[in-house]
């Protein structure tokens, strides 16, 4: 924006000196040659005396001393009011030294001050402009107070220089106000300012603190490229039209805290280099920040967006606090990318949405979805504790970078990784709603939720794993069997092992157990019979999805945990779990049940060649008794009863039929084999113990392939 040059007039000769040859620039007055300034005193005295209020002047380019211009006011001054009263009042390219007196002024034709020069202070407070106000160009460079100036008509600033402090504090503007390519250099004050028409600050650069605090634009009004270098305030105003900010840059904070966008709102490709703070501010309108760039945190909280809130391709380098806020029909939200943390929390989502976010963290706590909802995220730790579910809502994490308008890849060079999604809270959540996509529920804390049976876990869902290794559990090497668990067991299982916390912001160590965030409080870590109903509800949740290994995981979790619960579950019912345990593994581990059949098979052989096959086959003989003289003939079939042998018991023809015997135990047929007293109760028990170890591991084996 080029500064206009001041109007071409007659030079006044009698200003002329060696700086200036040609003399001042200063318009003659009617019926001399000179301009007011050096007029002889007594023409002077003679041109005041014909002027009377309301009379129109021209003195443009005219020098003016501080007292030639409170004696031009006095003789235009009203009697009633004691103001000064002007018809149209020329002063372009006029020069004030000392203090410019316009407090008051009442100008009912035009006021034409273009390239004006105020070197001391412009003092305009509650001065009148009745037709247009012109000051293009003009230069301030003391300070200017337009405090409670009333400008009914045009006001134009464009190219103004204000070298210090510019006051327009409850000006009002009735017609356009254009403060386009102005420089303020200093503070520039507009509070509770009002502007009726069109309000333009269009490449204004404000090298203070620029504020508008309270202000009312009922008109649109016009930032385009706008540079705040200082602190941009906003707070309160009031935008009954159109607010178009494209393109400004607020290098310091940006305040439009409680302000009112009753139309819409153009924050397109605005730079915040400091935070931006929007909180309780009221879009009634779209907002539109589309491809705005927050460099710190950006502060939405308990915002009101009635229309559509568009942030497509935002980009936030800090933190972004939505707490609170209102969407009242946003269909689409994002994509964004965040370096730190997306704040939903007591967000409410009244329409269907989609949102799409890549940030380090999201935290949707006490947020209220009353419509459905699909999250699409990126990267981040998503906390949905204690949300509010009317409808359905989906948390899926995204697998490339999201799509850009144009088809190119929305930049995450803030972010790096996988984009793997991690979520670390359900509590509190009526998870009968929720489904989660291609998540890592590591760290995920399910205790509190209701119906966790109803969770939908879609894709590939990451749970933590067990410790890996070998440790020592007192003076016994433990190795713990591999399985998916949560993360309530990992704190409980920390807690009770007294480990240390874990350092933050560390990675999980593969050979301990996870500490959880009140490690290590006893109180408010979840018992093992807390634990317990988690896996069982989302057990049912696993076979629901016909996700049976899954669910064979959780089963093992709940055994895991009634049989450590020594308050909730009784002493007999944890000694036949620990026996589950340790023979089968709760019927999930095959290799343990074979293992242990493997054992009993040979132990069985082993008393069955020692103790339980005879001698011999046992052989009848028949005996008789035959009356005198003849007669019936009666038979007694004795079958001896087998015997131990006193040799050798370990040979290659007793270990095949005691092999006989164990294997026809088994699967529970007779073997067929005569064997000692001794030998009938080892087969009994064979026939016992070894086919429930057998179906144990048929059982395991079909848990892990069973679809």
């Amino acid at each position: 924006m080029t500064t206009p040059s001041p109007p071409s007039w007659p030079y006044c000769a009698r200003g002329a000196g060696p700086a200036d040859p040609l003399g001042c620039r200063g318009i003659h007055v009617p019926g001399h040659t000179a301009c007011l300034a050096h007029l002889p005193d007594t023409d002077r005295d003679a041109y005041l005396a014909s002027l009377a209020p309301g009379a129109n002047i021209n003195h443009c380019g005219t020098p003016f001393t501080e007292d030639l211009l409170n004696r031009l006011f006095d003789a235009v001054c009203h009697p009633i009011t004691g103001n000064p009263r002007l018809g149209v009042a020329r002063f372009e390219g006029a020069q004030f030294s000392g203090v410019a007196r316009f407090g008051g002024a009442e100008f009912f034709g035009g006021a034409r001050f273009e390239g004006a020069q105020f070197s001391g202070v412009a003092r305009f407070e509650g001065a009148q402009f009745s037709g247009d106000a012109r000051f293009e160009g003009a230069q301030f460079s003391g300070d200017a107070r337009f405090e409670g100036a009333q400008f009914s008509g045009l006001a134009r600033f464009e190219g103004a220089q204000f070298s210090r402090t510019a006051r327009f504090e409850g000006a009002q503007f009735s017609g356009d106000a254009r403060f386009d390519g102005t420089q303020f250099s200093e503070d520039a004050r507009f509070e509770r300012a009002q502007f009726s028409g069109l309000a333009r600050f269009d490449e204004a650069q404000f090298s203070g603190d620029a504020r508008f605090d309270g202000a009312q634009f009922s008109g649109a009004v016009w930032f385009y490229r706008t540079q705040f270098s200082g602190d941009a305030r906003f707070d309160g105003a009031q935008f009954s039209g159109d607010a178009r900010f494209e393109r400004a840059q607020f290098s310091r904070t940006a305040r439009f805290r409680e302000a009112q966008f009753s139309r819409v709102a153009w924050f397109g490709r605005a730079k915040f280099s400091r935070d931006a703070r929007f909180g309780e501010a009221h879009f009634s309108g779209d907002a539109w920040f589309y491809r705005a760039h927050f460099s710190e945190d950006a502060r939405f909280d308990g915002t009101q967006f009635s229309g559509v809130a568009r942030f497509e391709e935002a980009q936030f380098s800090g933190s972004a606090w939505f707490g609170g806020a209102q969407f009242s029909a946003t269909s689409g939200w994002g994509p964004v990318v965040c370096g730190g943390l997306v704040d939903l929390s007591g967000a409410v989502f009244e329409a269907p949405v989609t949102l799409e976010i890549s940030a380090r963290k999201v935290v949707c706590t006490r947020t209220r979805w009353q419509s459905t909802a699909t999250v699409r995220v990126r990267h981040a730790a998503v906390d949905l504790g204690h949300a509010v579910l009317e409808a359905p809502l989906a948390v899926t994490a995204h697998p490339t970078p999201f799509t850009a308008v144009g088809g190119t890849l929305l930049d995450e060079g803030t972010l790096s990784g996988s984009g793997a999604v991690r979520v670390v809270s359900v509590q509190g959540v009526d998870a009968a709603h929720l489904v989660l996509t291609d998540t890592d529920l590591s760290d995920c804390l399910f205790s509190g939720a209701f119906h966790l049976d109803q969770l939908r876990l879609e894709g590939r869902t990451v749970l933590a794993p067990t410790p890996t290794g070998w440790h020592r559990k007192r003076i016994v090497p433990v190795h713990w069997t591999r399985r998916r668990t949560l993360a309530e067991e990992h704190h409980w299982r920390a807690q009770t092992a007294g480990q240390p916390p874990a350092t933050a912001g560390a990675p999980p160590e593969p050979r301990r157990w996870r500490t959880g965030p009140h490690h290590p409080d006893p109180a408010r870590t979840p018992d093992p019979d807390d634990v317990a109903a988690l896996y069982r509800q989302l057990r049912k949740a696993f076979e629901d999805g016909k996700n049976e290994p899954g669910a064979a995981d959780f089963y093992y979790g709940e055994c895991e945990m009634r049989r450590h619960d020594r308050t909730g579950t009784p002493r007999a019912e944890r000694c036949l779990l620990w026996a589950y345990w340790l023979l089968s593994g709760y019927g999930l581990r095959a290799g343990r049940a074979l293992g242990w059949l493997a054992a009993a098979m040979l132990a069985t052989i082993v008393l069955l060649m020692a103790f339980g096959l005879p001698t011999s086959s046992p052989k009848q003989e028949a005996t008789g008794t035959v009356p005198a003289g003849g007669g019936t003939v009666t038979f007694v079939i004795d079958k001896q009863d087998p015997k131990n042998p006193t040799g050798d018991r370990f040979t290659s023809k007793r270990f095949d039929k005691a092999l006989n015997v164990t294997l026809n135990s088994v699967v529970f047929r007779s073997s067929g084999q005569d064997l000692t007293t001794t030998g009938t109760y080892i087969e009994m028990t064979s026939r016992i113990l070894e086919p429930t170890l057998l179906a144990l591991a048929v059982l395991a084996i079909r848990g892990r392939i069973k679809r």
